[in-house]
């Protein structure tokens, strides 16, 4: 169902339950492949869920942190993040639970996967967060990761094998700060379960199920 919810557009996939919601910013491309991204989350958990996916008006201004020069072409990062992140926590949640308590996740897919990652070390609202192939090269990540304690007790992470193989400085870091960003998790007391799953493929391959997958995970109760 297409929808409006506080002035942006709004992508709801009601799937048998809403005692369990996925959060997903999204861009037109992600809107492209949302249909075959609900069915593998449903085929991988074998669980009911709704998902809601909102449209992000501007990429680079309105997932970023905290501000950062261009890292490819000429757009800047203007550190919205934080005015996103009161839009689902203050309109698009609220409007979806209803009456009801549900157990929240949070994911997506390059920029709106680090959105993801970087939500749940601000709030612990969220049970998990799915931070699929995430933008963690981004300028002052890791260093922010180290410092900084997370919020949520189960974290997804993946990466394509051939991401870190760029000619972009910046961007080739990506393979070292997952791989920090790993470590961080695992050493963090208050994470319950994380992964890192490896995919096969650059940043563009099937962005859909990368995300889908991570998604899955977090749905899978922890042993």
């Amino acid at each position: 169902m297409k929808t409006q919810i506080g002035g942006k557009t709004c992508y709801i996939y009601d799937c048998g339950s809403s005692d369990v919601l996925l959060i997903q910013p999204v861009d037109d491309h992600d809107i492209e492949v949302l249909d075959s991204e609900v069915e593998e989350i449903k085929r991988l958990s074998g669980r009911d869920f709704t998902l809601a996916a909102f449209k992000v008006d501007d990429w680079n201004a309105d997932l970023s942190p905290w501000e950062a020069p261009p890292v490819f072409g000429n757009e800047a990062f203007a550190g919205g993040a934080e005015a996103t992140l009161k839009y689902v926590v203050e309109e698009l949640i609220p409007q979806l639970k209803g009456g009801n308590d549900p157990e929240l996740y949070i994911g997506g897919y390059s920029l709106a996967g680090f959105f993801a990652l970087w939500t749940v070390y601000q709030t612990d609202l969220f049970s998990g967060g799915a931070a699929a192939s995430p933008s963690v090269w981004f300028p002052g990540w890791i260093d922010y990761a180290e410092a900084n304690e997370i919020k949520a007790g189960k974290v997804y992470l993946s990466l394509g094998d051939k991401e870190e193989k760029t000619r972009n400085p910046v961007m080739r870091t990506v393979g070292d700060n997952i791989r920090r960003q790993y470590k961080i998790l695992q050493g963090d007391a208050y994470v319950k379960e994380c992964t890192l799953e490896m995919n096969q493929g650059n940043h563009f391959k099937e962005p859909d199920i990368r995300t889908a997958k991570g998604f899955a995970w977090l749905l899978k109760e922890v042993k």
